[in-house]
């Protein structure tokens, strides 16, 4: 829900840098009509869609889309809440073993940690699990930046299509004769296509960009931890140690949530 409600705020804060343009154009005299210029959206969001086909395959630009929506629908754990897992981890290890371990993994809501735990458990050779996890979590990291990527290339392509939707539009203006009142509203028309693609890059591109960037290296902060907390586990670290060791991840300051079992 908190997850929904940070998504409406985004959403509410970029109509409401969309109305504050309009209202200030609005109170300088401008004409918000000249804005409805159906043919200057085609040109941008077209056109910027058309160059994302072709610089990116499919699967990259389906996933964009997921993360855009994973963005609105799914919040990220933050890192601090990943270390009192692992120190319940270590205390249930050291009381009951790791077969309490093993019916713990059900439980987890988080796919890399329940992955983590599961190879722990299955006995293979530490050094192996180590290097399976920082190779997939490398993938991970691959992807979520694959994802930024597409709108960081939208916002470079939206600028540049709304001043080729402009000159279109002049191209008409001076096809006008001069004496014609309507040459005028020609070149006026002609400039919303470069407002639209600026305004395509700024409000909603680059934020996104930003956001996917930020949502992608807290996840990579939460693998990291998962990685060094199973290796911990797997040394068959007290619930001190553990948290010793995971302690420089946490950003609400440092304090003891262990005791010594």
């Amino acid at each position: 829900m908190r997850r929904i409600g940070a998504g409406i705020v985004s959403i509410t804060s970029v109509l409401a840098a969309v109305a504050g343009i309009a209202w200030m154009h609005r109170l300088t005299g401008g004409d918000l009509r000249l804005f409805l210029q159906p043919d200057a959206v085609a040109v941008v969001l077209g056109g910027t869609a058309v160059a994302l086909f072709v610089s990116f395959p499919s699967r990259v630009r389906t996933g964009a889309i997921h993360g855009v929506f994973d963005l609105l629908r799914r919040r990220t754990p933050p890192a601090d809440d990943l270390v009192p897992v692992f120190i319940a981890l270590s205390y249930t290890a050291r009381r009951q073993g790791w077969g309490a371990i093993e019916g713990e993994i059900a439980r987890m809501q988080d796919p890399f940690l329940a992955r983590a735990l599961t190879l722990t458990v299955s006995g293979m050779a530490p050094e192996m699990v180590r290097d399976t996890l920082e190779l997939e979590s490398r993938v991970s990291a691959e992807r979520d930046e694959e994802q930024a990527q597409v709108f960081d290339t939208a916002a470079r392509y939206a600028p540049t299509l709304g001043i080729l939707g402009g000159l279109l539009g002049l191209m008409r203006a001076v096809q006008i004769p001069s004496a014609s009142a309507g040459m005028a509203q020609g070149f006026g028309a002609a400039l919303p296509a470069t407002i639209y693609g600026v305004a395509l890059a700024v409000l909603v591109c680059q934020p996104l960009a930003v956001r996917l960037r930020a949502r992608a290296r807290a996840n990579a902060r939460c693998r990291d931890i998962t990685i060094r907390g199973v290796h911990a586990l797997r040394d068959g670290a007290a619930p001190s140690v553990v948290e010793e060791r995971l302690s420089g991840y946490l950003q609400k300051g440092r304090g003891r949530l262990a005791v010594v079992a």
